[in-house]
């Protein structure tokens, strides 16, 4: 496992982190890399992560046991074709996309079925490119795999090995349950966002009074309204149909609730946010619902210049890596407080004990 060479054609925001992740993982494993902002790959080679710099996609990748499509999915019809004339008989070849269906579709009008193990790993970020890649990104996520008909049982195999290399968690679905899954899940998630921003946006005074005082609730339901807009409007239009089912029944159920509240339907209104309550709790503790638990603290600061400073600082000179901070300014929540965001528990539960030690007071998800 540690002496395989793995290609990308494309090293974005994912691209990148798989780079990363299994460069770590696996030390003695080379990279090939190709992506038409060479400054990306030119800064992966500064990093050690990849070893080749392909000019474009070329003979350089004919020795890959594995080969990553990690370009924008509208690329894929083009990128196939230059692939299929370069790919070594026993290379697995595998996409990052969040829609499988168009892609197998791809996949097989090319001829390249019997190699092809579609992927998806079920992690991001709003920031996007090479520069914002992190191979801690896959750390306990779903990586989805979706293999054709005709792939060996071996690569299959050896690529869920491989997952678990990387600290990710692999699941296995085919092509099409895969888009209805992740519709629900993913991609509905980002139209409501992005139109519930908009409608406030339309509703607002001349003043922005909504704008000024909007608070955590409102920012953490939207915060994926500022996600790249090419990559969605891609997804939209490739797996357009899942998502208008699902919006449908979901226009339904704000119908339902609007109905509710026009009624004062008192019963009603506490089912539903009831019902919600306990089936959104569900996911964060079962080890094996839709949502991992978030290793998050929030810790009180006061509002006056050093406290911030001080806490990351702190975690800082410890090696405590951060994955996410957010600040509460308008105290809707609780009286001023940092949210701190981790990649691993243990991380967590070190910054725990270093602000407790420190005098600041500290509250776990857990």
């Amino acid at each position: 496992m540690s002496e395989l060479t793995c290609g990308f054609i494309g090293l974005g925001l994912i691209g990148g982190s798989i780079a990363k992740a299994i460069k770590e993982a696996l030390p003695g494993t080379r990279i090939i890399a190709y992506d038409v902002n060479q400054e990306s790959v030119a800064l992966a080679c500064r990093e050690g992560v990849a070893d080749i710099a392909a000019p474009s996609i070329d003979q350089s990748f004919c020795a890959c046991d594995y080969l990553f499509l990690c370009a924008p999915v509208s690329c894929n019809d083009e990128n196939l074709r230059a692939v299929k004339s370069i790919l070594a008989p026993g290379c697995i070849l595998t996409d990052v996309g969040s829609v499988k269906t168009s892609i197998h579709r791809h996949v097989e009008a090319a001829g390249l079925s019997s190699q092809f193990i579609g992927g998806h790993p079920m992690a991001g970020s709003e920031r996007f490119g090479y520069a914002n890649s992190k191979a801690l990104l896959l750390q306990n996520a779903y990586y989805i795999l979706t293999p054709s008909k005709e792939a060996a049982p071996e690569k299959l195999a050896a690529y869920r090995e491989l997952v678990k290399k990387i600290g990710a968690i692999p699941l296995v679905l085919s092509c099409k349950e895969h888009d209805f899954v992740t519709a629900a899940v993913s991609h509905l998630p980002h139209v409501l966002a992005s139109t519930l921003v908009n409608l406030v946006r339309d509703s607002d005074s001349p003043e922005g009074i909504m704008k000024q005082i909007a608070a955590g609730g409102f920012k953490d339901i939207t915060r994926i309204a500022s996600s790249s807009p090419d990559m969605w409007q891609q997804i939209c239009l490739s797996n357009g149909e899942n998502i208008a089912i699902l919006l449908e029944r979901y226009i339904q159920v704000l119908t339902d609730a609007k109905a509710a509240i026009q009624a004062k339907d008192a019963q009603a209104l506490y089912a539903l946010f009831d019902s919600a309550r306990i089936y959104r709790d569900s996911f964060i503790n079962s080890s094996s619902g839709p949502l991992k638990r978030a290793y998050e603290i929030t810790v009180e600061i006061a509002d006056r210049p050093g406290p911030l400073a001080s806490v990351t600082a702190l975690l800082a000179e410890n090696g405590v890596s951060i994955k996410n901070i957010g600040i509460t300014h308008n105290r809707e929540a609780a009286e001023g407080t940092m949210s701190l965001e981790f990649y691993e528990e243990t991380a967590m539960n070190r910054a725990l004990t270093l602000l407790t030690q420190a005098g600041f007071e500290v509250k776990s998800s857990f």
